[in-house]
Parts: structure tokens; sequence; C-alpha cells
């Protein structure tokens, strides 16, 4: 995810500052990681010296003062060449659960076993966020991320049923090999 360009779309609607920025953010993203304060300033100091934002005035609402920053021109334009772009598919995906089972394969561990814990943790996150979804207190960013995220945990139960039913024949190709 591109902070840069996520704090352009931000930006898109108006001048803001730092703090509303960082706010708005952990609120349209709620599952993705929380910004820290420090990297949005980064962030934006780097899109002021590229020339994507520019410092807009400050504001101190009666407390301590704050730097409104609003997008360019040609923050705009990169902003929508970005979002335009289409994201290319990793050409191959690598993930902690597909290394573990390797690891646990060729060092006669216990695939299956972990398969089995795995699948329970999925489970239990997939009962928590559709539980998030159906709540009616959602706002439309949760439900799609929720709803991101059910599928890729989808995706994964797939794969483990998958693996889990060719146990046998992966573990006798390591022990041939």
């Amino acid at each position: 995810m591109s902070t840069r360009h996520i704090l352009l779309g931000l930006l898109a609607g108006g001048p803001s500052h730092g703090y509303d920025l960082k706010r708005r953010h952990d609120e349209r993203f709620p599952q993705a990681r929380p910004l820290a304060y420090g990297q949005v300033y980064t962030t934006l100091q780097r899109l002021v010296r590229d020339g994507l934002a520019e410092v807009d005035g400050t504001d101190s609402d009666g407390g301590p003062e704050r730097t409104m920053y609003r997008s360019t021109d040609d923050g705009a334009r990169e902003l929508a060449q970005w979002a335009a772009e289409v994201a290319p598919p990793a050409p191959f995906v690598t993930n902690e659960i597909f290394a573990k089972v390797v690891v646990s394969i060729l060092a006669g561990g216990a695939p299956a076993t972990y398969l089995q814990a795995q699948r329970a943790a999925h489970m239990e996150r997939m009962r928590e966020l559709t539980a998030v979804k159906t709540a009616g207190t959602a706002d439309l960013a949760t439900v799609l991320s929720a709803d991101y995220a059910l599928n890729h945990l989808d995706a994964d139960l797939r794969w483990m049923n998958t693996t889990t039913a060719r146990l046998t024949t992966l573990t006798a190709e390591v022990d041939a090999a």
C-alpha cells in the first residue's frame, strides 16, 4: 500500500493537517496497520518537496499550531494515474503458512497438525470478521475491508484443504529424494 498515494487521496477532499490525515486513514483503512504520526509527517514533507502537496497555512484552533496541507494539481494528476493503474498479480505467492508447511515436511514435522491448528485460527478470524459485518454498525470501509480479508482467508482455507489431502504424496516425495 502506498502511503504517499493514500495521503494524496485523503487530501483530495480538501486541506487537512497531519493529525486529521492519520485519523482519517485509520478510519478508512480499519484492517490496515495504523499509520504512525512520524510516517504521516515525513510523507507530507516528501509530497511538498516533490510538488504534489503544498502548505495551505496554519491553524491553531485554540490548541497547538498545526500546518494545513493541500494537494496540488500535480498531486491530483499523480493520484489519478496511480488509482487507474492495474496492480499486477504477484508472480509468486509465498506466505508464512506455506513456508511452515514446507519446512515441516522437510524436517519430518507434523504438517497435518499444523494445518489443523491454522485452519481453526482462520475459522475464528472469519467468524470475527463476519460478526463485524453483520453487526449493522460497520461503515462501508470496514465492510469492504472485512470482505477482502474474508476472501483471502477463504482462499487460504481452500489451499490448506488441498494441501492436507496431498500430504501423504508430498511427504513421500521428500522421503524419496
